[in-house]
């Protein structure tokens, strides 16, 4: 028996034989091709196929994962019909004389080496889909077709997947997937949360493996070969646990998430995307206890438009149809950076300029965000709330914004709400004077991801503090603690909206200590439902 440690992309228990997938790679050769109407002609006819095998794989993904996974292919389809990238490979042929599939290829390379530059895992993944697509241009053109076979359930077991090979194969077939490489970003990760397929990446491909009995336990991120009798055993029992289990959190659909004493929590989704709305309805949200609005930022080349923004959260409150949703404003700096904000490089970009530092130093960025919030507030149930706050003065300066902002949409006579205002606390320097913060706003939202790294003084990025790094840390957990009482204190809600909320060794503190509202990643919620109406 030997035992392979990766990281999780999603849970679950997956007990077969494995299978090695390996795509048969073709050289793509340069070769001088005097006809360059042809050469084109040939591109175009095979961006046409790809097209419509988009489709016809945009459509299998609705059916099998619903239709915010399927947009995954609409980004495809947009990166295919991209003006730039058909502009560079016609150029590539009538210039250099080249074949379309050289063509197609450089330029795949070139538009993936100007993402891969980014300090960001997000913009990095869409390199990857650049490349699926391309490849898929190029496959088209040299006659290559996908086939997976799998004549049983098979663990499959590959260096990487794209998510158009996922969706392509019979997931009848496919009990889990195990990966040398890619991210929680890829949309690969995204397809295995959402299909509820174990999968783990950060294993190596090794080919002696093929056939081979293996357990994925995608709650330990542990890949076993060869397991021992016992240790079979005990997977099979707890794999059949879980089914159990998911059979009832799916009965939880509907119901109250109040407690036996009668002590009613709201439980909320984290989202990061639009279409992220679709999964939180799914598991029965109550509300969005937090948009990461900054992820309209994140990947582009430039600003996103007032009119961008306000479809964005318009879409979302729309869709929640009279549930709350809370809008963090931008949340950009530390580890999310976007180029064209030019921040300055810091030695500890985490405590430096980010989140609302940036809007209060450009209030033209800040009041545009506004606007578009406060125009969206007017077809839902929106709030907006604000990150990284240490102060009342910053608070105070924050509202006469919103005044200009609520002045500027009266006098242009556009439709709008005022909506809800609340901050995370997520310093230190918040939960301690929260008391004096309470009567400035309309609710508090505990970050407990931020608030754990700069009470610990631990960067929470590092691995190598992994064990230092707790969010239940007791000194955490008293600032916690002052917070809800300071809140209720003047009768705002108190909701925590960092990773402490979807632990659930800690929801019955978190309950007992007082709190109102839980956000948590949408697949949480079921479960914490189940667990919140079984206390006291």
């Amino acid at each position: 028996m030997e035992q392979y440690r990766g990281k999780s992309i999603y849970t679950g228990i997956a007990i077969g034989k494995l299978q090695l997938f390996s795509k048969e790679k073709f050289s793509v050769i340069r070769r001088q091709e005097p006809d360059s109407d042809g050469q084109i002609q040939r591109y175009e006819e095979a961006k046409e196929k790809v097209a419509e095998d988009l489709l016809a794989l945009r459509t299998k993904t609705a059916e099998q994962a619903g239709e915010t996974e399927a947009g995954i292919f609409d980004a495809y389809a947009m990166i295919l019909q991209d003006e730039d990238f058909t502009e560079y490979v016609t150029r590539i042929i009538r210039r250099q004389k080249l074949n379309a599939e050289f063509a197609v290829y450089s330029s795949g390379e070139h538009f993936v080496s100007l993402l891969e530059g980014k300090d960001s895992d997000y913009v990095r993944q869409r390199s990857e889909d650049i490349r699926d697509v391309t490849g898929r241009i190029v496959d088209a053109l040299m006659g290559v077709s996908f086939h997976a076979d799998m004549e049983e359930p098979v663990i499959l077991m590959a260096e990487d997947l794209t998510p158009t090979q996922i969706v392509q194969m019979d997931k009848a077939r496919l009990l889990a997937f195990v990966l040398c490489s890619g991210s929680a970003y890829s949309h690969s990760a995204i397809l295995a949360r959402t299909m509820g397929i174990p999968a783990l990446t950060g294993i190596r491909f090794d080919r002696s493996l093929e056939g081979h009995m293996a357990v994925v336990d995608g709650h330990t991120g542990t890949l076993i070969i060869d397991p021992s009798k016992d240790v079979l055993s005990s997977m099979i029992r707890k794999q059949a646990q879980e089914n159990r289990e998911n059979a009832i959190f799916a009965k939880m659909k509907g119901k109250e998430t109040i407690t036996l004493g009668g002590k009613k929590i709201s439980l909320y989704a984290n989202i990061g995307h639009v279409d992220d709305v679709t999964v939180a309805l799914s598991n029965d949200a109550e509300g969005i206890g937090l948009f990461r609005s900054e992820f309209l930022y994140l990947g582009a080349e430039d600003y996103p438009s007032e009119e961008e923004q306000f479809a964005a959260y318009k879409t979302v409150a729309e869709h929640m149809a009279g549930k709350k949703v809370i809008i963090r404003t931008l949340d950009i700096g530390d580890d999310k950076q976007a180029d064209y904000f030019h921040l300055p490089k810091e030695n500890n970009p985490a405590m430096g300029l980010r989140a609302i530092r940036i809007c209060l130093q450009r209030p033209e960025i800040f009041k545009q965000q506004l606007r578009a919030i406060f125009r969206a507030a007017a077809y839902g149930n929106v709030a907006v709330m604000f990150p990284m706050i240490t102060s009342v003065e910053e608070v105070v300066r924050i509202k006469e914004i919103m005044a200009q902002v609520e002045a500027q949409l009266s006098e242009w006579d556009l439709p709008y709400k005022v909506p809800q205002m609340g901050i995370m606390i997520e310093t230190p320097a918040a939960a301690v004077i929260s008391d004096l913060l309470a009567k400035e706003v309309d609710f508090f939202s505990v970050g407990t991801n931020d608030l754990a790294q700069f009470t610990l003084a631990v960067d929470r990025q590092s691995a190598c503090m992994d064990e230092v790094y707790r969010s239940d840390h007791e000194a955490v957990m008293r600032l916690v603690k002052m917070v809800i009482d300071n809140g209720h204190a003047v009768g705002i809600p108190v909701g925590i909206c960092g990773e402490l909320g979807s632990n659930p060794e800690m929801t019955q503190t978190l309950v007992e200590m007082g709190v109102d509202e839980l956000s948590v990643t949408p697949s949480r919620i079921l479960p914490l439902r189940k667990a919140i109406r079984e206390m006291e």
